[in-house]
């Protein structure tokens, strides 16, 4: 397995509608172990293709706490086929947007058909914090990033902190 690069906003390449896997096969489980282990070094609960510069409809979680066994998920080209009425509102933070929060409202429970690392068609129901992280992974895949969702005004303030950062890490890499 190997560690991969975490793209951060504003790189145009989280902007990007992934592409469909065809199947899955040795090729896409590779990429599925290669963003967990990523994922679990940042550390993550979720992360999608597109934020390591792959542009497949891929993703990958795990929300077991730090004293439980791991418990990931692998999914293939998901799609949401029902959501609820009711919508719930959690604090959401993102590895492509390091060190940014804000509470986004999304439905409470989902349903999500997908392929699975044997190229299997599932479905998962999910609610709570699932519900919100595979909605959050799955906007990875249509180049919809969490900060998206909030006010022109929060989402402005928190690219320009961004963009800051990136030209002043740029900065202290070239006079080292």
């Amino acid at each position: 397995m190997a560690r991969l690069p975490i793209l951060t906003a504003p790189d145009p390449r989280l902007k990007a509608k992934a592409k469909p896997v065809e199947r899955v096969d040795d090729g896409v489980r590779q990429l599925m172990d290669d963003m967990l282990e990523t994922m679990y070094v940042a550390p993550g609960i979720g992360l999608a293709a597109p934020q390591v510069g792959v542009s497949k409809r891929v993703i990958v979680l795990d929300l077991a706490k730090e004293e439980e066994p791991r418990a990931p998920l692998k999914l293939a080209n998901p799609e949401i086929v029902w959501v609820s009425d009711e919508d719930a509102v959690f604090e959401e933070g993102c590895l492509s947007v390091p060190e940014h929060y804000a509470e986004v409202a999304r439905p409470a429970a989902v349903r999500i058909r997908y392929l699975d690392y044997e190229n299997e068609i599932r479905e998962i129901e999910a609610s709570g914090l699932l519900a919100t992280c595979l909605q959050h992974e799955i906007d990875h895949l249509d180049g919809v990033l969490f900060i998206d969702r909030l006010t022109a005004l929060k989402r402005n303030i928190i690219l320009r902190k961004l963009l800051k950062a990136k030209k002043a890490a740029v900065k202290e890499a070239a006079s080292a």
